[in-house]
């Protein structure tokens, strides 16, 4: 049980974000309502490891004549491509990409089945292999949509997100050094990282070495009551803070909302407060966008500071390195 590793937010956003999918379909109001993104879905399968890669992709509603900046984006666990369905339409109607990729040891599917069985469901998909393999249904992901699609991706401005079980395999993807791996899980495509609600690494050795090997610009997101409640998972935003702390980025951001919940930064409504639920929605979106437009087109982030003094009513914590 050493390397319980990369459980991470396993157990995590367990039972934290049971509900992290709830709503993952526009209202019938929203449909009638044109809006400045699309979305288009595929049923990938990775031949070689014999697995289903599912994806959705958010791509602005206009026709574009260039290649678009792209965020790889990796759910909590219960979740599906269909998750963080705010976030990926902000991207798109502010000119990204946005690849939701759905991992099928750890999504959806867990809430089914006997109910007296959903610990150890959830226990089973929070192991290493479901960790590694997460790693590399995004890296497949990458390498098919580059092949199919080469005209809509712009391969030099590519950025990897995820909450909670998804940032720890965010954190992989942009250069986590974890002992023992078989191979590297980092990808060089990734050019930038975006970590939600990421727990520690629980269970490997020395995770400030591992994590100071991360290199790319990192933004860190999580709020005070940001907390994962379960046993042998337990962990809070001091920890998010020391996480971002431990990163190797020589430029990163850290933002820590007041109040808040684990669950927030999804797409439940009402998680973290009625009122600030939607604030914190409509702030961590643009911070995302307005930090990777930054880092993958301008170089530099100090524009984010207009932004923390907009939604400084919301704020405990802003931070840089």
């Amino acid at each position: 049980m050493r390397r319980r590793s990369l459980l991470m937010a396993g157990a995590g956003g367990l039972l934290a974000c049971t509900g992290t999918w709830a709503r993952e379909e526009p209202s019938p109001r929203e449909a009638e309502v044109v809006q400045p993104w699309r979305a288009e879905e595929w049923d990938w399968v990775d031949e070689a490891r014999g697995r289903d890669v599912p994806v959705r992709l958010y791509l602005p509603s206009a026709e574009v004549n260039h290649p678009l900046p792209l965020v790889l984006f990796s759910h909590g666990i219960g979740g599906s491509r269909r998750g963080y369905s705010y976030l990926g339409q902000h991207l798109a109607a502010q000119g990204f990409a946005s690849l939701h990729v759905q991992h099928v040891g750890s999504d959806r599917r867990l809430w089914t089945g006997n109910v007296f069985q959903i610990f150890s469901r959830l226990q089973d998909a929070a192991r290493t292999e479901e960790a590694r393999a997460r790693a590399h249904d995004v890296r497949f992901a990458l390498d098919r949509l580059l092949l199919e699609r080469p005209q809509v991706v712009d391969a030099q401005r590519i950025a990897v997100a995820g909450h909670s079980y998804g940032a720890n395999t965010s954190l992989l993807l942009a250069g986590a050094a974890i002992p023992g791996e078989p191979q590297p899980l980092a990808d060089p495509r990734v050019r930038a990282a975006v970590f939600i609600s990421a727990p520690p690494l629980h269970g490997v050795p020395a995770p400030e070495r591992a994590l100071a090997a991360i290199r790319v610009p990192s933004l860190h997101i999580t709020a005070t009551d940001d907390v994962i409640r379960v046993p042998g998972y337990h962990s809070t935003a001091a920890e998010r803070m020391a996480l971002f702390q431990a990163t190797g980025s020589a430029l990163k951001r850290l933002v820590v909302f007041a109040g808040g919940s684990h669950s927030v930064f999804t797409d439940r409504g009402g998680t973290g407060g009625v009122m600030a639920n939607p604030q914190i929605k409509q702030a961590t979106k643009e911070v995302v966008s307005e930090f990777l437009r930054g880092v993958l087109d301008v170089g530099s982030v100090d524009h984010l500071n207009a932004w923390a003094e907009r939604h400084q009513d919301l704020l405990a914590h802003w931070a840089a390195a």
